[in-house]
């Protein structure tokens, strides 16, 4: 059981006065990377939300959510395991906050460097090193307002790599890209996932799932709707009865594409 790192049984959560989660039973595991996929408002980003702990499930007889074997988290110490990538995060940054602040922050779980926030000559290394992995040293003093979606969404790669946590979640990390931008975004996944990170992938884009994704579950209206191996559930069948209309699934070097019947 130590391999597990999300363990939650018959959990329910609502978020603005309405159910988003209904009796979420679900293990993962460390070394196991995830595909969460489902139509808009399947309850993914609310999986998302509990996983970091910014939306608590309901509490009922029965029910219980573990994050790495506890039901009560230090959210720092679960900062230095778990990292998570949202568009969501992106709104909270200043839009005249550097490039390379952004990154340097995350060391003392903060938007911005205070006044008695100085990084260490490590951790500016670590947070340079990060930025130069992910093409982003050409724009490390660059204000984050003035950065592309692309350049945005590895720049919150990098910031959530500073602790080198052992499991890194995406909330959709392809919205808003180019072909271009996504393109790069799946060969750093791909890197991360051959490196031993453990990802979650959230998405509705069947196009942007790499060949490493080893499970995928289905979310519809907030249930669990499938749990399998990819290879198993994106199929034709499957992911026509999950998203409503039929569908076509072309394969090429381990990505899949989708067609209308």
């Amino acid at each position: 059981m130590a391999d597990i790192w999300f363990d939650a049984s018959c959990v329910d959560a609502w978020l603005g006065g309405r159910p988003v989660i209904n009796d979420l039973s679900l293990q993962l595991r460390l070394g196991e990377s995830t595909t969460v996929l489902g139509p808009n408002g399947a309850g993914k980003s609310t999986l998302v939300k509990l996983i970091d702990r910014s939306l608590h499930p309901i509490v009922k007889t029965g029910s219980h959510l573990r994050l790495f074997g506890d039901s009560t988290v230090n959210l720092w110490r679960l900062r230095r395991r778990l990292g998570v990538v949202s568009s969501e995060l992106e709104t909270r940054f200043h839009p005249r906050i550097e490039a390379s602040e952004i990154v340097l922050s995350s060391f003392f779980g903060s938007m911005r460097l205070g006044r008695d926030q100085t990084p260490t000559v490590d951790q500016r290394s670590q947070a340079a090193e990060l930025m130069q992995r992910l093409n982003l040293e050409s724009i490390a003093a660059e204000p984050f307002g003035k950065l592309s979606d692309g350049q945005r969404r590895r720049l919150m790669i990098a910031r959530a790599l500073v602790h080198q946590p052992e499991v890194l979640v995406l909330d959709e990390p392809s919205r808003a890209l180019d072909l271009k931008a996504c393109h790069q975004l799946l060969k750093i996944l791909r890197d991360l996932c051959q490196g031993g990170t453990t990802l979650v992938q959230v998405t509705h884009r069947i196009d942007t799932i790499i060949p490493e994704m080893q499970r995928v579950l289905f979310l519809r209206d907030g249930r669990l709707w499938g749990d399998g191996p990819a290879e198993q559930l994106l199929q034709d069948d499957p992911l026509s009865q999950l998203l409503d209309t039929p569908l076509r699934v072309l394969q090429h070097q381990g990505f899949r594409q989708v067609l209308p019947t």
